[in-house]
């Protein structure tokens, strides 16, 4: 692994020697909304008749409630994880740590699909698990929270987001990378920061 500037993509750290391993490490805006379109699709028909429909929309509910806390958790504990060995540093570095040296490379701005499909599909396979059938609508909601999850992070990099709540996501997110890494975890439910007491403060005068 290098961890040297792409002089073809002057906003992007080059992960790897392997052009095909660094393929893996970026996806394209348009490659991200066909693989989650489909998965979606997927999952909407796997969870339809399954149960009632009430019964449905409380699982998908459910499961966007159960993304949130998943989100938070991810990347309080995983992504900012404080390894100590060489292996483990390159392990934070490779998942999370170059996104906050480039945090402008538009391709690493939604997580590659060698990654979410890996986390997803084990998560599709719990709740199938936990739930049976009707698993698959909690998977969906899941899913829908991190396709939202994504795309907010996406467009907290990428565009200006005015606006009440749009403007207050991306500030919130914004403080994370210029404020301290160590707060505001959460990029959509932000609220999360706030009940666990993570939440960095806006400067004020």
């Amino acid at each position: 692994m290098t961890m040297t500037r792409d002089e073809s993509h002057p906003q992007r750290i080059r992960l790897f020697r392997s052009d095909r391993l660094e393929r893996l490490t970026t996806i394209t805006p348009r490659a991200f909304a066909a693989t989650w379109i489909v998965v979606l699709a997927l999952a909407v028909h796997a969870s339809w008749g399954t149960a009632s429909l009430v019964v449905l929309t409380g699982s998908v509910l459910a499961g966007l409630l159960i993304w949130t806390l998943f989100e938070y958790g991810m990347h309080r504990f995983i992504f900012h994880m404080k390894l100590r060995s060489e292996f483990g540093k390159w392990v934070i570095f490779l998942t999370h740590g170059n996104h906050h040296v480039a945090p402008s490379d538009s391709y690493r701005n939604l997580m590659p699909p060698i990654v979410s499909i890996a986390i997803l599909g084990s998560m599709w396979c719990v709740f199938l698990l936990l739930a049976g059938p009707p698993g698959s609508a909690l998977f969906l909601g899941f899913a829908i929270g991190y396709v939202t999850y994504d795309a907010v992070h996406y467009a907290c990099h990428q565009y200006p987001m005015r606006g009440p709540v749009l403007g207050r996501l991306r500030r919130h997110h914004m403080r994370h990378h210029f404020g301290s890494r160590e707060g505001n975890y959460a990029i959509t439910a932000i609220i999360w920061d706030r009940v666990f007491r993570t939440e960095v403060p806006a400067k004020r005068g």
